[in-house]
């Protein structure tokens, strides 16, 4: 790819070339990742450090009781990992109707589905890993034990969230220890953390589904009257899938199948596959409003038709066929904003980092406890603060995604990885809610239409669809832009949500033979993000 390494947008970023190469939305755990490589470890081993250290220093977005993604090159192939949490059995429509009237909680325990990412490092490292699992744990577990100082949008997000959590069980106690949130600078220790990252480590991740941490979040499910068990522990496994993909450009974008909404990227992408997307400068009305509308029946049918790939009654190979794509573009008008319907498929709180290293293996790996802190649950003597996915489940019995127990519910968070003719190009992710597709296509549109070098991708504003003709967008985006939109029927709001933001990112692109020309990176300036390298 020929890129235009000029940058047209404010910045205060560079991208970042090297051999071996971490991006995370906090600079401590991108070092933790470096810190893994520099003593002989590969890219998945730097990855899990990573996650593991963004559980501790950014426990706004994501924790030890997350769910996390994973798409893999390993050399020569591409290996997919969905670590996302089952319902526990006792969960079905009648249990919401006696305890919730029928609806199902956005905080609190009922919230909470089993949490998949400590199962997840697990899995990528026995399938891929080189160190040991304490190795790779290690700058966590110290982390965990000395603590960290808080950083600026680490203590914004927490502070916005303080006296929406505060009633939950064990959110105070752990993450309020001074009665507020921590100011910036403040240092701050995770009670409990180290002691259960250590029995993680100690027993390649099984502790925390039939061990002591096990026992620890049963007993505190169970005083508070929610049906998580044990059992629901320990038969859970995370699930190695074959990533889908749709064509663009000469390249092809690969995705996580459902439960997941990396499906909106693909159908989006496939949408605009049929126009001249590059015939206007990418900062005109008319090539934004195109992408909008795409991103918009894209969501309209993910919104229709995706849940558990088990219980989903159309495939996503139907809702990516070439001709149905092709017939939803047909229902684009140039000129006026609609709100899309779905169609009629033919039937038969996040972080995200990536790595690469000299050797050629590259990871995206995305993690979440969902909205922020997640459900607030944080289980005592353990440092688990524990993801809410389970709010992402429909009370229509008649939804592909109705919620039931041992069922995976519909997920938003997906890590993306674009290869050409069979080989690696970039592993890529955007943060934040139905955000992230929406990010992934905007950033691919300008690098792939228009040849915007990654760190311009990342810097250019963006715009979030949220329903109907509603958007948000960034107060960079040019004024002809939003006047033009409106001028075609969006609606632009300010951003009414502030955790929910635009969607930080980070992105590696391979640059040719790794162990000589190596990668070059970027990470965006929307969170306390770092690329690094060496």
């Amino acid at each position: 790819m020929n890129f235009n390494w000029n940058n047209p947008y404010p910045t205060t970023r560079h991208p970042v070339f090297a051999r071996n190469v971490v991006a995370t939305s906090q600079p401590l755990a991108a070092q933790a990742g470096l810190r893994i490589l520099a003593q002989g470890g590969n890219a998945v081993d730097a990855a899990i450090a990573a996650a593991a250290t963004l559980a501790l220093t950014e426990p706004v977005s994501n924790g030890l009781g997350s769910d996390c993604f994973a798409i893999v090159w390993d050399g020569s192939k591409l290996h997919g990992l969905n670590a996302s949490g089952t319902a526990p059995a006792a969960w079905n429509m009648d249990y919401f109707r006696r305890k919730h009237q029928g609806a199902i909680p956005t905080r609190g325990w009922d919230s909470v589905t089993v949490p998949g990412c400590v199962a997840g490092w697990a899995a990528l490292h026995e399938r891929l890993g080189r160190l040991s699992f304490a190795d790779v744990l290690a700058p966590a577990i110290e982390y965990a034990e000395r603590g960290f100082a808080v950083s600026p949008i680490v203590q914004e997000k927490w502070a916005a969230q303080a006296d929406l959590l505060q009633p939950q069980p064990g959110f105070a106690e752990h993450f309020l220890p001074r009665g507020r949130a921590p100011q910036v600078g403040e240092h701050f220790v995770l009670q409990g953390a180290a002691a259960t990252l250590k029995r993680i480590a100690a027993s390649g991740g099984r502790d925390f589904y039939e061990g002591e941490t096990a026992h620890k979040l049963v007993a505190h499910a169970q005083a508070h009257d929610a049906a998580l068990t044990l059992a629901d522990l320990r038969d859970y496994a995370p699930q190695w899938v074959a990533p889908i993909s749709q064509a663009y450009r000469g390249h092809t974008l690969h995705q996580i199948p459902p439960n997941g909404q990396g499906i909106a990227a693909l159908i989006a992408l496939g949408i605009l596959q049929n126009f001249d997307v590059a015939a206007r400068p990418v900062d005109h009305p008319a090539t934004q409003h195109l992408l909008i509308e795409a991103m918009k029946l894209a969501f309209a049918d993910v919104y229709a038709h995706v849940a558990d790939a088990q219980h989903m009654q159309v495939t996503p190979e139907q809702m990516l066929a070439a001709d149905y794509l092709a017939q939803r573009a047909r229902l684009i008008d140039p000129n006026a904003a609609q709100a899309h319907a779905s169609g009629h498929a033919p039937r038969g709180g996040t972080v995200y980092l990536t790595a690469a290293d000299k050797c050629g293996m590259m990871v995206s790996f995305i993690q979440s406890n969902y909205m922020g802190f997640g459900s607030g649950v944080v289980v005592p003597g353990t440092g688990v603060s524990l993801q809410n996915r389970g709010h992402c489940f429909s009370t229509d019995p008649g939804h592909p995604n109705a919620v039931a127990g041992g069922k995976r519910p519909f997920h938003t968070i997906i890590p993306g990885f674009l290869m050409r003719n069979g080989a690696p190009v970039m592993s890529f992710g955007v943060m934040g809610g139905n955000m992230q597709p929406q990010g992934q296509v905007q950033t691919l549109v300008r690098m792939l239409d228009y040849g915007q070098q990654p760190q311009a991708a990342c810097d250019a504003p963006r715009w979030k669809w949220n329903h109907g003709l509603s958007l948000d967008a960034e107060a960079g985006l040019p004024a002809a832009v939003a006047e033009g939109l409106r001028a075609r029927g969006h609606v632009l709001e300010s951003l009414a949500d502030p955790y929910m933001d635009f969607g930080s990112g980070q992105f590696i692109w391979r640059l040719g033979d790794p162990a000589v020309d190596g990668y070059v990176s970027a990470s965006d300036s929307r969170r306390d993000g770092l690329a690094a390298g060496f």
